[in-house]
């Protein structure tokens, strides 16, 4: 399914690259929250999950829905212009009328990246229906979006019971429910964040200007280079294949561009009208291009010549377990459990994470996934 930006006349005047700590933040909270399918922040993940506030980390579990798969608009640039701190970005939010800072938090609860409720078998547009100042009270703007609060509460909860919870918050008093995810946000910048934001600010630097470099001398045709995406003409476009279908046009939009390292594998597209389109995408970080030498592949080709060790692989694709539930599973001994578990570990197989006194494991996908190709690739060297 396309999403598609309707490029206009001059859309190199409408594009800009900056980079977003928020942006970055909450990318980095959306791994914290399904690792396994961010190998790039395996790093960061595994620190944080052993020396982070056991208390801030349920918070952060609790807010995960609004980072997910359709990040709430608010998570990401709100205005154009310069690059903005931490602080100032959060003030954004603060700043938001009420019925918009709703409006996106149920976009992103519900998971739709339409800020209306879809016709059948029609695509949202993003069209001037909502502008930045209307709208006020989250129970009545519900109404006027054709949702009743039982129906939003009785789709999220078939969804999961953290975005039922988040949504019963939000309908009993929304001004709290922002002045606590922003309070929340700030905390986990402060003790989550702040050291990996100067570790990786100067490779989203560098990739910032080279960007607009590129859009200087090739206008919006540079949005072509990104994943899944392609140029068509007739009239001028770039065309995204996602998961969902959607329309905007940069003659009535501004367009962000913000690299991100923790966003990777995924491209994200998001706008809300009234607001710029932004699209935060993935880039290299220092060293992520190192192939593993031979030594680390046959670890991980050795540790897989084990039938135990094959469906220990299996039972950690889907979950994380402790050793001693693995033990039950495989009628085992905990002790002979984890002579098999860390082999695996040895052989980058699997990562682990702490849940108060007990470690969980979980299959790293990547590593089973790019096998094949790093041994071709070793054998190659």
């Amino acid at each position: 399914m396309p999403v598609v930006i309707d490029l206009g006349s001059s859309p190199e005047e409408r594009i800009s690259t900056r980079l977003s700590p928020i942006a970055e933040l909450c990318a980095c909270l959306h791994a914290l929250d399904g690792p396994r399918h961010h190998p790039a922040s395996r790093r960061w993940v595994g620190a944080v999950r052993q020396g982070a506030d056991e208390g801030l980390l349920a918070r952060a579990a609790q807010w995960a829905p609004l980072w997910g798969a359709f990040r709430a608009r608010y998570l990401l640039p709100l205005a154009p212009g310069p690059e903005r701190t931490l602080e100032e970005e959060l003030a954004d939010i603060g700043g938001l009328a009420e019925g918009v800072f709703t409006a996106m938090t149920e976009q992103a609860l519900i998971g739709k990246n339409s800020h209306q409720p879809e016709e059948p078998d029609r695509a949202p547009h993003f069209g001037p229906r909502l502008g930045p100042r209307s709208g006020s009270g989250s129970a009545r703007h519900l109404r006027s979006r054709s949702w009743s609060p039982e129906d939003f509460l009785g789709r999220l909860r078939q969804l999961s019971e953290r975005r039922f919870a988040l949504g019963v918050r939000l309908l009993a008093d929304p001004a709290a429910f922002r002045a606590d995810l922003t309070a929340f946000l700030s905390a986990a910048a402060e003790e989550l964040f702040e050291a990996e934001w100067i570790r990786l600010r100067g490779v989203l630097t560098s990739d910032v200007r080279v960007r607009t470099h590129e859009r200087r001398l090739r206008g919006g045709r540079i949005l072509a280079d990104f994943p899944t995406a392609r140029l068509e003409d007739d009239p001028p476009r770039v065309v995204f294949e996602k998961l969902y279908n959607a329309r905007v046009s940069l003659t009535d939009a501004q367009c962000l561009l913000v690299p991100s390292l923790h966003t990777n594998p995924h491209l994200a597209i998001k706008h809300y009208p009234g607001y710029p389109v932004v699209v935060q995408y993935p880039v290299r970080g220092e060293g992520d291009g190192e192939p593993p030498g031979m030594d680390e592949v046959l670890r991980r080709v050795r540790a897989l010549d084990d039938p135990i060790r094959v469906r220990l692989c299996r039972a950690l694709l889907r979950q994380s377990v402790t050793t001693t539930e693995l033990a039950h599973q495989f009628d085992m001994t905990p002790p002979q459990m984890s002579r098999h578990l860390r082999r695996l570990r040895e052989a980058g197989m699997v990562h682990t994470h702490r849940q108060g006194a007990r470690v969980h494991y979980q299959l790293d996908e990547e590593a089973v996934r790019t096998l094949g190709v790093d041994l071709l690739g070793a054998l190659h060297r």
